[in-house]
């Protein structure tokens, strides 16, 4: 969570940056991704009833084919970058059943587990290259590290989605604000605790996005006696890419009018 200033700064600091600015805009499509990953994900391995393991190994082979056109890309380009999040989300969602309901580690095992794997990641992480990095990422190893990061966050929260929906008994509405509510405690944080580095901000609230997404989706789609609405998976999943499709050329359009301005500056 950064100001569109500090954004732009960055991104002439390296321009061959292959994320896109971290806006409000950026936020609505990560969340519009993290739900849309949920019911995608719920709706290949229960409504076409494939099961959380075959289901995982389709989505594992469609993120590594998304991932191979983003990297080998030699600048931003945003519907390659936003599939490769789309990607991770549904493989989280499978993943992240797979290990509750398959292995039978549970919410809280399993949430455990990805908690330390993504502290893990971004441990090595800062120690191989020197920092952790959410915006310049022009690097193949920072590129690596980054989209590893997001695979393991986001599979760990749809698993702590879960843990607060139906372990904690608080309901998928319930579970939803609840994140809602600590994405608001790390924008305040951005805000007003200008010592916390920018970075572990970010990667606060990329994970909270997605037990945030989780819920919201599972809200969606769940049967009414679960606390759902029992919407159409499928239907619900093409509802929410068509928004995800607007906001990505909204942002696009966003990006593009402040690179012209910069331009522009620059050239007075």
């Amino acid at each position: 969570m950064t100001s569109i200033q500090d954004s732009d700064q960055r991104r002439e600091t390296d321009p061959a940056s292959k994320v896109p600015h971290i806006t409000l805009m950026f936020w609505a499509v990560k969340i519009l991704a993290t739900t849309v990953g949920e019911t995608g994900g719920d709706a290949l391995s229960m409504t076409l009833k494939l099961g959380y393991a075959i289901s995982s190994i389709i989505l594992l082979a469609f993120f590594f084919v998304t991932l191979t056109a983003q990297i080998a890309s030699k600048r931003y380009r945003p519907f390659v970058y936003w599939l490769v999040v789309v990607a991770t989300t549904t493989v989280g969602t499978t993943t992240s059943d797979y290990l509750d309901r398959t292995v039978g580690l549970g919410y809280v095992k399993s949430s455990f587990m990805l908690f330390c794997g993504v502290l893990l990641i971004l441990y090595i992480w800062r120690r191989v290259v020197g920092r952790v990095e959410f915006e310049n990422i022009a690097t193949r190893k920072e590129e690596v590290f980054y989209w590893l990061t997001i695979l393991v966050s986001n599979t760990l929260g749809t698993a702590l989605g879960d843990f607060v929906a139906t372990s904690a008994g608080l309901g998928f509405d319930g579970g939803a604000l609840v994140f809602a509510g600590l994405i608001v405690v790390v924008a305040v944080a951005h805000f007003w605790l200008k010592k916390v580095p920018p970075s572990a901000l970010f990667w606060a609230a990329y994970i909270l996005t997605r037990p945030l997404g989780a819920t919201l989706g599972d809200t969606l789609t769940k049967p009414y006696g679960e606390g759902g609405l029992e919407l159409g998976r499928i239907t619900s999943s093409l509802v929410i890419a068509a928004f995800m499709v607007m906001g990505i050329v909204l942002m696009s359009r966003s990006q593009q009018r402040r690179a012209v301005r910069s331009g522009e500056a620059l050239l007075d």
